[in-house]
């Protein structure tokens, strides 16, 4: 089917939840005029649709293909990635001094929502890149700015995180990656890298001239655990005295992950020093890599809630085109027998705009959080630590949403959505991945009841409560989840256990990312008071309060399993689980 790109409903939220004209008026952001926000959004929208929406089915068919260490792409991606860097999409938000526009991250995440909205797999690309610069913005040296940053900021180079290994998962601490610092020839002051990392989203491909890995490794006598952890820059291609790729490093793909979708994008198993010549850079300071790592990881768990918008945005607008064109059954109760498009039954069309209101509200919380983000970065500290608290249940709860909406679109199509034909099993397929990468959704969900809880001694979680509560009060079901939410939050720091906190942690970061979003989606039906396009108000009244109406009830509902505690979780012995 033809992709539309969602370009209304996207500047809506980013002037209604981002705030775009108020980050304007900052010295940092004053380029953010209306004019300019709306060539990007329009634009990139327009390219993505064009460029990249086309390969998007050809990728889950053909996938990524390893051939003699080389990773393959179907045809017409080089050429897709080619236009993306020649056209500076990649560098909206990058420093200026860079070679970046330094707009705000706001506009940067509307690239790759569009972007991934048309094509995933192909998004993940410079969506990791974004990681890379951001770590060695904040930790690298000049030298390492000076030489890295301008290729990665164009796109010229692509980068990637290194932080997972078969025996460690999600506990980064048990890695074994070594690293040893080289004190003589020619390579002395960098250090001689060991060690095999999976899962390594685009670790290797010919899209880009060079890819710069930033890779977690442990020095000789480093402390156990995390503490003990550095992070270092390991480039694919060694450069040359003019500063372009020269001889090969000894780092390689040794396979390629089989997966259940995003297939066209190199899921790699990466080793690293296989000749002992693998050779990489100190990034910050020793024994602190994983403090560096988590620079970037905040705006990545940021694009990959940006994921659940995407898909969902994708499979609603398939199940739309198949429930308009697909004609069964006459309607219920109507005199005239004559069957109808399927999108008249009261179900399908239950299904369709429970479909669009969840895409729309996590839009809005996408833009809020990214806008949050963006007054931080202008000295806000009331943003920074609200964007803190925002980011675990963006992360958690569209990715989770995100499945929903494409199972719904499975469900639309019936029996056709089942095979791969129509294209709507993909959506479901992409999407599974995101609640599980960038930190799962269970970690996404310790992180706020944890460490996000005590923000600002709680009073971060519970400001944002309180003025939800404000804005809802002709809305009592709203007040109502905004109360629970900052009840629960009081709760669970001065009478939970640890366990009791992390037993209810999910259905907790459920209830708040839908009060966040039901206030969002009001935000932009009060945004449109001025507006002339009647129809556009009337669907967002429609899609807000079917969000109100139905979703924010059913959040309510999460109170019982949030407070629930853990002693029934652990009544059953391990074994008797296996039994």
């Amino acid at each position: 089917m033809t992709y539309k790109p969602a370009t209304q409903d996207q500047l809506l939220a980013i002037r209604a939840n981002a705030g775009i004209a108020e980050l304007a008026q900052s010295e940092r952001y004053a380029a953010a005029e209306p004019d300019l926000v709306e060539a990007i959004v329009e634009g990139v929208g327009q390219f993505a649709a064009g460029e990249w929406a086309p390969l998007n089915r050809i990728g889950d068919l053909e996938g990524a293909k390893l051939e003699n260490g080389v990773v393959r792409l179907p045809d017409g991606f080089e050429a897709a990635y080619q236009a993306y860097v020649e056209q500076g999409w990649n560098a909206i938000a990058g420093s200026a001094e860079h070679g970046g526009q330094g707009l705000p991250f706001t506009l940067a995440c509307n690239v790759l929502e569009n972007l991934g909205t048309a094509n995933m797999a192909l998004n993940l690309l410079p969506m990791l890149s974004v990681g890379a610069i951001e770590a060695l913005e904040a930790h690298g040296t000049d030298a390492q700015k000076e030489t890295y940053l301008p290729d990665l900021v164009s796109g010229a180079w692509s980068g990637t995180m290194n932080l997972t290994e078969p025996q460690a998962g999600s506990d980064v601490g048990a890695l074994r990656t070594t690293a040893h610092l080289i004190e003589e020839g020619e390579h002395a002051g960098k250090y001689r890298i060991k060690g095999q990392k999976i899962y390594i989203t685009w670790g290797e491909h010919d899209l880009a001239a060079n890819i710069i890995h930033l890779v977690l490794a442990r020095l000789p006598d480093a402390p156990e655990g995390s503490r003990g952890i550095s992070l270092f820059l390991v480039p694919k291609y060694h450069l040359k005295d003019d500063g372009t790729p020269g001889a090969r490093n000894d780092v390689r793909c040794v396979s390629l992950e089989h997966k259940l979708g995003i297939n066209a994008s190199p899921t790699c198993v990466m080793s690293y020093g296989d000749n002992d010549e693998c050779i990489g850079e100190l990034v910050g300071a020793e024994n602190r890599g994983l403090a560096a790592m988590f620079t970037m990881m905040n705006n990545a768990r940021i694009n990959v809630g940006s994921q659940g918008v995407q898909i969902a945005e994708r499979a609603t607008q398939a199940a739309v085109a198949y429930a308009l064109d697909r004609v069964q059954s006459a309607r219920a109760g109507a005199e005239d027998r004559s069957p109808v498009a399927i999108s008249e039954h009261p179900d399908v069309r239950r299904m369709l705009l429970r479909m669009r209101s969840l895409t729309e509200a996590m839009r809005g919380l996408l833009y809020y959080t990214a806008g949050q983000v963006d007054r931080g970065d202008i000295g806000e500290p009331q943003a920074k630590a609200r964007a803190e608290v925002l980011v675990p249940m963006l992360k958690a709860w569209a990715t989770d949403t995100g499945i929903e909406v494409a199972s719904l679109g499975i469900q639309v199509h019936g029996g056709m959505g089942f095979v791969e034909e129509t294209g709507a099993a993909q959506h479901w397929r992409d999407s599974r991945i995101a609640p599980i990468y960038e930190g799962t959704n269970g970690i996404q969900a310790a992180d706020l009841v944890t460490r996000k809880l005590g923000l600002e001694d709680g009073e971060a979680l519970q400001n944002l409560f309180a003025d939800i509560a404000r804005a809802a009060a002709d809305e009592p079901q709203l007040m109502a989840l905004a109360g629970e939410c900052a009840a629960i939050a009081k709760w669970m720091r001065e009478e939970a256990s640890l366990d009791d906190r992390l037993a209810g942690s999910v259905p907790y970061t459920a209830m708040c990312a839908v009060a966040v979003s039901a206030w969002c989606l009001m935000q932009q039906y009060d945004a449109l008071d001025d507006s002339n396009d009647a129809d556009r108000k009337h669907a967002k009244r429609v899609t807000m309060r079917y969000f109100l109406d139905h979703i924010v009830p059913e959040a309510i509902g999460l109170k019982a399993s949030a407070t629930a505690g853990a002693a029934l979780l652990y009544e059953l012995d391990s074994s008797v689980l296996a039994a």
